[in-house]
């Protein structure tokens, strides 16, 4: 059965209905809607004459781009499956995603060329014409823009089942290996109606894009305005430049951003004349990863004057789950809301998987429309991840009177000390406080003793006079003794270890200070 509200057939229907609005724009690039699909159709066409068949996968290595854009709509529009690759990742994590997917074809950007030419050999089901690069001409690829440009721009004639699958996502891997997350047509369809009743999201928004379009979040927003009509401005994901942002705000006037806690504390901080750029075209802001201060919270509103703030808890697996929208943000401090439209319920269990009861903590779990498949070749682990229709995540949180809930840590963060439970967001909010710290992450550490000894690792704020003794007696009489650090560690910036949407990577963070605890007897 056709899937007629498929992202496919809504970029063909909007290239008719819109055709002076802009879908996609970049630094000194830009096309319209009809522009977009005659492209789209033409990478199609090119993808398909390289034998690919429908439910064939393949690999992106692209920057945020144009490029990158056209390839997921060429994939939802032949019934071929998208796998994108984390840019940063090196060779060998690639071919185990290359491995792992079945990728048949791949399109890199020529800067990772090097990175590809070097693998070439351990890529057994990329046949030697299936390899196509964006930019400078390369000895064994097929140049993007020649690729494409003499296929026909006719609609592929594929039929797309809603039920198809579109994307094989891979996860960050905040607690170990990435997992291919399987994600239909149907989810995303979900995803767009349920944001558009959510959000009030139009035509005439215009979203800037910042998080790297390998990431589900990417993905979701990027895609909700070009299926609504809208337009989405694209901007590179190596670097977070707060000026940069700004002044892309101004001059684009843009309507929607999504952002997490790091980036709105770059744009809090940026410099006089960047805090001068006009931003009054912004209607609506979302932060997600991590929970937003109060101090931050009236900062941020103050910085976009008129904005409506929403706070999203969702997964790459089971994509949003709740919101807390712009009435309850300052009364419900910590919360990440209640159910999205069209989350059917969340459901906090034990570890005997009984409910528990109000502000008592619970594995948060959930269901809906807008939930993955399965993992790739990871019957097991999609198992287990599951009881019945219900899918965890691995966060641990509790709900109030209001049905409000509040995500306390990650299961797998928790720390175990002297047979208490601790959760290193709840320390780590405490010290965040403290005048001097940027940037905070909270760790078990191995004890002889008690197990695990709780370990702030600190980023200072620049010229700060910070010293271990300092952030020990600012905690004392603020939190539990068995909940305080008994250690802790000065970092610089970037030695704090992030995904690309900016959550801490705790696990490299235990793994790093517990190897050179070991190095140093």
């Amino acid at each position: 059965m056709t899937c007629w509200l498929n992202l496919g057939q809504m970029i063909k229907m909007n290239a008719k209905k819109f055709p002076s609005t802009i879908a996609l724009k970049e630094e000194g690039r830009s096309l319209t809607y009809p522009e977009l699909n005659k492209r789209v159709n033409k990478l199609s066409n090119s993808l398909l004459s390289l034998g690919l068949t429908k439910g064939d996968k393949f690999a992106v290595l692209l920057e945020n781009s144009i490029e990158i854009v056209e390839a997921y709509l060429a994939a939802a529009k032949t019934g071929l499956i998208i796998v994108p690759v984390h840019f940063r990742f090196i060779g060998r994590e690639i071919v185990k995603i290359m491995e792992n997917s079945d990728a048949k074809a791949f399109i890199v950007h020529d800067e990772f060329v090097p990175v590809v030419d070097s693998i070439k050999k351990d890529l057994k089901n990329v046949a030697s014409d299936r390899y196509i690069v964006v930019g400078e001409k390369t000895k064994g690829y097929n140049e993007y823009e020649d690729f494409i440009k003499s296929s026909s721009d006719d609609e592929p004639d594929i039929n797309i089942d809603c039920k198809d699958t579109w994307i094989i996502l891979y996860t960050s891997g905040t607690t170990g290996v990435p997992k291919g997350v399987v994600r239909s047509h149907e989810s995303y369809i979900a995803f767009f109606f349920i944001n558009s009743v959510d959000f009030g999201f139009n035509e005439h928004d215009v979203c800037l894009n910042v998080m790297p379009l390998y990431h589900v979040n990417s993905t979701f927003y990027t895609f909700l305005f070009l299926y609504l009509g809208g337009t989405a401005y694209i901007h590179p994901a190596r670097h977070f430049r707060a000026e940069e942002i700004l002044e892309i705000i101004e001059s684009e006037k843009i309507t929607y951003i999504s952002l997490i806690p790091t980036h709105y504390n770059l744009i809090l901080n940026s410099s006089e004349d960047s805090k001068k750029r006009d931003v009054s075209s912004i209607r609506k802001l979302l932060c997600s990863s991590a929970p937003v201060s109060k101090s931050m919270k009236k900062e941020i509103m103050k910085f976009f004057p008129g904005v409506e703030l929403y706070e999203a808890y969702g997964s790459t697996e089971a994509g949003l789950v709740t919101l807390l929208k712009p009435e309850d943000q300052m009364r419900k401090l910590g919360s990440i809301g209640y159910e999205a439209v069209g989350t059917d319920c969340v459901k906090l269990l034990d570890e005997n998987a009984n409910e528990v009861g109000y502000n008592e903590i619970g594995e948060l779990y959930s269901r809906g429309p807008m939930m993955f498949n399965e993992y790739y070749k990871m019957p097991e682990k999609t198992k287990s991840s599951f009881i019945g229709e219900w899918f965890s995540a691995g966060d641990m949180a509790k709900r109030d009177e209001d049905g409000f809930y509040y995500i306390v840590d990650r299961k797998d963060n928790m720390i175990i000390t002297g047979g208490e439970h601790v959760y290193p967001t709840e320390v780590q909010e405490i010290i965040v406080t403290h005048p001097d710290v940027f940037d905070v992450a909270v760790i078990g550490l191995p004890h002889e003793k008690w197990g695990e000894q709780v370990t702030a690792v600190i980023v200072p704020r620049e010229n700060s006079k910070i010293n271990e003794k300092k952030i020990l007696d600012f905690c004392r009489n603020k939190i539990s003794g068995y909940k305080r650090p008994k250690k802790v560690i000065l970092i610089e910036d970037n030695e704090m270890p992030r995904t690309p949407t900016g959550k801490i990577l705790h696990r490299v963070l235990r793994e790093r200070y517990n190897s050179k605890r070991n190095e140093n007897g």
